[in-house]
């Protein structure tokens, strides 16, 4: 199995970003044909000090093994997110993949 987490800091000055963000992961990324599991949302706020509450929207998907990811890398409809969801809306992003 293997997982890719993106963390995206949306930017300040786009009205909605957040929900631009996720509506374009629904419609362009859940039904990639190679993904094994689609979670995407919002930060979910804590009370504990060690959660991290400064990223707006965390993506979490999960594959058979890395050379799948590799093929959803280059999938169509994720260049499309990226250029027409991620560019616009998003100031940062950052990916945790790991396998097991």
């Amino acid at each position: 199995m293997f997982s890719h987490v993106v963390i995206f800091w949306t930017k300040p000055d786009v009205a909605d970003a957040t929900e631009k963000l996720l509506a374009g992961a629904e419609e362009y990324l859940k039904d990639i044909p190679v993904l094994r599991h689609y979670h995407c949302g919002a930060m979910a706020g804590s009370h504990r000090d060690v959660v991290d509450q400064t990223y707006q929207v965390a993506l979490n998907l999960v594959f058979d093994d890395q050379a799948t990811q590799d093929v959803y890398q280059e999938h169509p409809r994720h260049l499309e997110f990226v250029e027409k969801v991620f560019k616009p809306n998003c100031g940062r992003g950052v990916v945790y993949d790991f396998a097991g």
